[in-house]
């Protein structure tokens, strides 16, 4: 069943979301304009991250062990930047929660926001100001920073809400297959039917993972992978999905038995492990659904299913191939849930109920704000 819209009039903000400019890297940024006079930067829609924050140039500046990125590096100065002090709130709650490698300052600065019937579209709004990227230092980023959107008041959502600009601490995002799609903030484009709903796990000092939906059981069409239930996280800003290695490797022998009858055959790619070619390149969707007929799916129990059809977890490469966007590593304990298992759906992380949704969404139809 489609989600059915209801459109409401309210405090609502809506960004555009554009694509990595990799064949195979699935990974959505925005466009924000930040400072004053204000600067356009891209920061990657993270929801497994709380702070919004950009590589800038230090107060000297320079920007000291940092990474090529798409536009000049953020220089904080007057008249909008202000350091918040580590005696404030924020910067306890950043302690607290984050889990980096950058050294930089914390502190406040303008944005520019395009929203509706808001008294206030240019706040001032926390940021993280990095000028040292450590040994992550020296490659070339297709962003200029993160737009974290965990729930934490750090996040830049919690202060949207604090600062009475959203009514509602409710996130929406849809990432197209076809590259591109939107974020919002604020429940007016929530639909009223349609959506699958699970509660959001609490957040604890052990599973300090923003957004978790709970625990489920993976399958491949009706076979299972693995037996015993394991933690779901979304995480936006991870390109790719990620399990655990021997799950992994269950995953993978299920799937090429699956393709066993099929005239795909593996290849090497340069882009990721496990590729397979066809009778011609894969160049679209239509070109994978020919050849790729399993599905997978997350199972939370009563009748409640994450379907994750072959668009879901398959990239198409330059070179023409099919290759697999599920990843194995060793050191997680869950399903982590990146942007290409959660393209062509509506997601709905809603902070004032508690709850994590989703639907098939007509992603070329983006609210107006």
């Amino acid at each position: 069943m489609a989600a059915r819209w209801a459109l409401a009039p309210g405090l609502l903000l809506v960004l555009a979301l554009l694509p990595s400019a990799s064949s195979s890297m699935v990974h959505f940024y925005v466009t924000v304009n930040i400072a004053d006079p204000s600067k356009p930067y891209f920061l990657s829609v993270d929801t497994g991250s709380d702070l919004t924050w950009l590589e800038c140039a230090a107060s000297n500046g320079a920007c000291e062990r940092c990474n090529k990125v798409p536009h000049p590096h953020y220089q904080p100065g007057p008249p909008s930047y202000k350091v918040i002090p580590c005696t404030d709130s924020l910067c306890d709650t950043l302690h607290q929660d984050l889990d980096g490698s950058s050294i930089g300052v914390l502190s406040t600065d303008k944005f520019s926001l395009p929203m509706a019937k808001a008294s206030n579209d240019h706040p001032d709004l926390a940021i993280g100001c990095g000028y040292d990227q450590g040994k992550n230092a020296g490659k070339v980023m297709t962003v200029d920073g993160i737009l974290g959107l965990g729930p934490s008041s750090v996040s830049l959502i919690s202060q949207l809400k604090n600062q009475k600009i959203i009514t509602k601490n409710v996130i929406g995002h849809c990432l197209s297959t076809k590259g591109g799609g939107y974020l919002f903030f604020g429940e007016e484009n929530v639909p009223v039917s349609g959506l699958t709903w699970v509660p959001m796990a609490p957040r604890t000092p052990r599973k300090p993972y923003p957004y978790s939906a709970g625990h489920a059981t993976l399958q491949l069409d009706t076979m299972s992978i693995g037996t015993e239930p394991m933690e779901v996280v979304l995480d936006s800003g991870s390109a790719y999905t990620y399990l655990p290695e021997l799950l992994h490797s269950q995953l993978v022998t299920a799937l090429k038995a699956s393709l066993s009858k099929s005239s795909v055959e593996e290849v090497h790619d340069p882009e990721l492990p496990l590729c397979w070619k066809g009778n011609g390149p894969f160049k679209s969707l239509d070109d994978l659904n020919k050849e790729f007929k399993s599905r997978m799916s997350l199972n939370f129990g009563n009748g409640v299913t994450m379907t994750i059809p072959p668009e879901n977890y398959l990239i198409t490469t330059e070179q023409g191939s099919a290759c697999l966007g599920i990843l194995g590593t060793g050191d997680i304990d869950m399903y982590l849930i990146g942007a290409i298992t959660m393209q062509d759906q509506l997601v709905i992380y809603d902070n004032e109920v508690g709850r994590i949704g989703w639907a098939p969404s007509l992603i070329d139809r983006m609210p107006q704000a």
